[in-house]
Parts: structure tokens; C-alpha cells; sequence
């Protein structure tokens, strides 16, 4: 049980650490967060068009369109813009930043006790069986999330998440590789 809280704990900050830094040190993920010299007044005209918190994507059918009409429209609107906003009427401060940091922490713990409870059930695991099912966890996570909005909504840092599963999930499974090893030599 000690093996597997501390690889857990060890793990989760491990992933917490990349995150920090592919997000905020780095910038990794600059091209989804673009800067515009517009941006206050495309929050003043959005926050005059919306009047609730909410995801948005343009263009889009009425709730009721029947489906002839959104086939007509998905037509007419091939080859034109569209977007998707996530509108919120209120930015957090900087204690929501804290908590949300807190909560992803706390996430990539229960996300590595998983993690090693179903690698401490292989029995005699190798160094290499630990590191590609971390590796392989990591892949995981990243087809089913990213790639797949991707493939949908043509993201801009898809390879930037991809090079997050590696790295990340790399690491955690070379730590894994040893830690949970350790002792059974």
C-alpha cells in the first residue's frame, strides 16, 4: 500500500509539474490562447449578445430545425468562418486559480492510485511492462480527449497535447519503472 501511495503521489506531481510548465512557464499551448489588440472590444460586443455563461458554435442550427434545414445550412456555411466561444460573464480571481491548481493536483493523484493498483496487479511486472502502460495510459488519455476534439473542431495545439502525453506520462513511467520495482529485484 506504501509503494503505491507514494508512486502515486510521486506520479501526480510528476504530471502536475509538466502541466505547470507546458501551460504556464513555457506556453506551450500559446496557439489555443492567442492574444488579440481587439480583445476588449470583442468582450464588450460578445458581453452584449450573450446573457448567460456558455459554449457556443457558429454557425449553428435553432433547437426545432428541422433536418432538411440544417443540411441546408450546413452547406450553405462550407468554405465560411465559424467559431467556438466559451463565454463567461465573470473571470475568476487569483484564489480561483489556486483552488483550480489544487483540484488538478488532487485529480492527478487519484488518477495515479489507479494507475499503479492496476499496475501493482500484474504480477512480477518488468521495468519496460510499467513504463509502456504509463506510457500507453498517457496515449490513451490524449486520442480520447484531445485528438478527438481535435479531429472535430481542428484545435491548434494538438501536437503540443501530444507532446504532453510523452513527456509527462514518459517521465511518470520511468519513475514508475523504478519505484514500483524497487524491492522486488
Amino acid at each position: 500500500m506504501k509503494k503505491m501511495i507514494i508512486g502515486a503521489i510521486v506520479g501526480a506531481i510528476i504530471l502536475f509539474v509538466w502541466q505547470f510548465l507546458t501551460w504556464g512557464a513555457l506556453n506551450l499551448h500559446q496557439s489555443q490562447q492567442r492574444y488579440t489588440p481587439k480583445q476588449d472590444s470583442i468582450l464588450n460586443y460578445l458581453n452584449s449578445q450573450f446573457s448567460e455563461d456558455g459554449g457556443y458554435f457558429l454557425p449553428t442550427s435553432a433547437p426545432g430545425t428541422s433536418q432538411a434545414d440544417m443540411e441546408k445550412q450546413m452547406k450553405e456555411s462550407e468554405g465560411k468562418p465559424w467559431a467556438q466561444i466559451f463565454y463567461h460573464k465573470s473571470m475568476a480571481g487569483m484564489n480561483k486559480m489556486f483552488m483550480n491548481m489544487g483540484r488538478g493536483l488532487a485529480v492527478n493523484i487519484v488518477i495515479m492510485l489507479m494507475l499503479c493498483w492496476l499496475l501493482l496487479k500484474i504480477p512480477s511486472p518488468s521495468f519496460g511492462t510499467i513504463f509502456m502502460g504509463t506510457l500507453g495510459t498517457g496515449l490513451i488519455s490524449f486520442l480520447h480527449a484531445p485528438y478527438t476534439m481535435h479531429i472535430w473542431y481542428e484545435t491548434f495545439d494538438v501536437m503540443v497535447h501530444f507532446t504532453d502525453a510523452l513527456i509527462s506520462w514518459g517521465v511518470a513511467g520511468l519513475w514508475l519503472g523504478w519505484w514500483l520495482r524497487r524491492g522486488n529485484g
